[in-house]
């Protein structure tokens, strides 16, 4: 069978990372006889300089008819001074609304073989960490209404963005956790502020509904300043965790350290059905962009997550996830994630391994 992918590199390390998924990809599909056709586009600043926008619009055009999206990395310092609409990373949220994608899947897994690159105490990580964050990504203050205004007081221009979620918005995202929740520990943790907003106390009362269609799932609520020190102080207690754009954007990328590396941790912006966007959580880092230090494992592994969501290719999926692991357990590392004994690779060197680690029994 023939699967259509939309490749998108965009700025930074993107194009460098997405290169070794591809190939993984491409061992994947000559091994088991799948076909991968790749379209790239551009979007993120490099089709600002290219186009005079950030997401043109045959860029979109190619992404909705594929039947999935991977992307590695959009925007940097060079384009920081583009008006709001015109910078990389509107373009994320204009694939987002273009795409109808209002879920992101961010699974946060330490490995064994990473304890030592981990920032929390041995006896806080136990046993491994294993937290899936799932995080609204089409409402919330990201896509509310903004501006900038005049007052009249002595304190000069103010800007303004808007936080708001409908009954609906919270629904979907809701049912998707607990839904979630069934296939893991049976907990799903939500995540506001509903001691100081409105939205949240509408969050909150909407996830004790839909908890009562899931008697086997535990729903606890926790404030978003309590739940960013739980992540350090004791994140086993958490299984799936569930919360807004702007608090999950942020708390994953707590969740993203204390695994080792925000280069690790792969992720899924989801909508309905099958079609699905994954990407690395990481920035385009353009600091070391180009020399080959790179993380590949994030991209790689979301490449991972297209294969088994989006293609139904469970089996494919797990060779690339245990190849990861066996290369860990190997003591190769790239910089982000090098301690004392390891053997230092390169982001192409780390494609190579993977590869090579790939049984196919």
């Amino acid at each position: 069978m023939a699967y259509q992918i939309t490749l998108i590199p965009g700025d930074g390390i993107g194009p460098e990372v997405i290169k070794e998924a591809v190939r993984v990809l491409e061992t994947v599909g000559d091994t088991f006889g799948h076909q991968f056709d790749f379209e790239e586009v551009l979007v993120g600043g490099c089709a600002y300089d290219a186009t005079g926008e950030p997401l043109p619009r045959e860029s979109l055009d190619s992404c909705q008819k594929s039947d999935a999206v991977l992307l590695g990395a959009v925007g940097g310092e060079k384009w920081d001074g583009l008006p709001g609409h015109q910078r990389p990373e509107a373009a994320l949220l204009g694939l987002r609304k273009g795409l109808g994608l209002y879920a992101n899947l961010r699974p946060a897994i330490l490995h064994e073989s990473l304890k030592n690159a981990c920032p929390l105490r041995s006896d806080i990580v136990g046993e491994g960490i294993d937290i899936c964050i799932v995080r609204e990504l089409m409402g919330g203050i990201y896509f509310g209404e903004k501006g900038r205004r005049t007052n009249n007081d002595d304190m000069g221009e103010e800007a303004f963005d808007v936080e708001a979620y409908s009954v609906g918005e919270v629904e979907r995202i809701g049912r998707l956790a607990f839904e979630m929740a069934l296939k893991r520990d049976r907990k799903v943790t939500s995540v506001d502020k509903a001691n100081v907003l409105e939205s949240s106390r509408l969050w909150r009362s909407v996830m004790i509904e839909i908890a009562k269609d899931y008697p086997e799932v535990t729903l606890e609520h926790m404030y978003v300043d309590n739940a960013a020190m739980q992540l350090i102080r004791n994140p086993r207690q958490f299984d799936v965790l569930v919360t807004t754009n702007m608090f999950g954007d942020i708390l994953s990328d707590e969740a993203s350290m204390i695994t080792g590396s925000i280069g690790m941790l792969p992720s899924a912006s989801l909508g309905e059905g099958k079609f699905g966007m994954y990407e690395p959580i990481h920035g385009s880092a353009p600091d070391i962009a180009g020399q080959d230090k790179a993380n590949p494992i994030a991209t790689i592994l979301s490449a991972a997550m297209m294969l088994r969501i989006s293609f139904d290719l469970e089996n494919e999926a797990k060779e690339i996830e245990e190849a990861v692991t066996r290369v860990l357990e190997g003591g190769y590392r790239t910089p982000d994630i090098m301690s004392d004994g390891c053997k230092l690779v390169g982001t192409a060197e780390m494609g190579n391994l993977i590869i090579q680690a790939m049984s196919f029994e």
